[in-house]
């Protein structure tokens, strides 16, 4: 198993693109779960630049087994930090091992030699635990906004605008992440399937994460803004799950090259439209 399988979810982020029901088979009543190397390290967010930029160069090069997300936020209450950490921002490298753990532990030491970590916690546990771990975080109730862009790189003009956005999140419990894409998505052909964005190495997520209507306005005003400085580094394409309801405009942006095909087969198995929920295809 590798990134074309199995990317690295934590709670960071709600789009790991893999369900726990579909990462077990059953085989005359067995099920088979994956047991995964992953874990978090949390560097204090002064040496923002010089980790991201070593996560930049690692990540081109990482194998497939392999993949490492970088969050920008501030730190939740994690029992392994002190607590004088909580609330401080921060940036995390968040790491998922699909192989031998000792094989997964050699690359671990390597970042763990990007900076001076306030703490880390690895191990070895199931890939739906792992899935699952932050889900805490992401409590019902709270109003949420988010902006996304594809990157083929991470130019040192982006690490220095997600900092200067990631020193000044809106709320608490705002976050940006890098997700880390390559492996075998970045070896298929364009037009195999719906998603074509196959120049796409990395997604960022601008997750706005707020408590009341009273900010709404700052915080999108934020997300946007950001999502606007960003664009010029930005790669083709989008992650369709990740656009907003007022992005309906960029349904077709997001599935590029496969966009016209997927019109055609709505017109001939959907010609109504009655499936019109979340990003929609339009048949017309």
């Amino acid at each position: 198993m590798n990134r074309k399988t199995l990317i690295c979810s934590g709670g960071f982020a709600e789009a790991a693109g893999i369900s726990a029901s579909s990462l077990g088979s059953n085989f005359s009543g067995t099920r088979w779960v994956p047991d995964v190397l992953c874990g978090l390290i949390v560097y204090p967010f002064e040496q923002a630049k010089s980790v991201i930029a070593q996560f930049a160069r690692f990540t081109e090069t990482m194998p497939d087994e392999l993949n490492v997300w970088m969050v920008a936020r501030k730190a939740p209450p994690l029992p392994f930090l002190a607590e004088e950490v909580h609330g401080k921002e921060i940036v995390v490298l968040a790491i998922c091992y699909a192989g031998d753990p000792d094989e997964g532990m050699k690359h671990v030491e390597a970042l763990r030699q990007f900076g001076s970590a306030y703490g880390e916690h690895i191990g070895v546990q199931p890939y739906v635990d792992w899935q699952q771990v932050f889900d805490p975080l992401l409590t019902p109730g709270s109003r949420n906004y988010w902006k996304s862009h594809n990157f083929s790189t991470l130019d040192d003009g982006l690490i220095d605008t997600v900092i200067e956005y990631a020193n000044a999140l809106p709320s608490p419990q705002c976050e940006i992440f890098v997700a880390t894409i390559g492996g075998e998505t970045g070896r298929t052909k364009p037009d195999a399937m719906a998603y074509s964005s196959r120049d796409a190495n990395y997604v960022m997520n601008v997750h706005v994460r707020w408590e009341t209507a009273d900010e709404d306005a700052r915080c999108i005003a934020w997300a946007r803004e950001f999502f606007d400085r960003t664009q010029s580094f930005a790669s083709g394409g989008a992650y369709v799950n990740f656009l907003t309801s007022d992005e309906a405009e960029r349904t077709a942006f997001a599935y590029g090259t496969s966009y016209q095909r997927l019109v055609e087969l709505k017109r001939k198995f959907d010609p109504t439209n009655l499936f019109r929920i979340n990003q929609n295809i339009s048949p017309a």
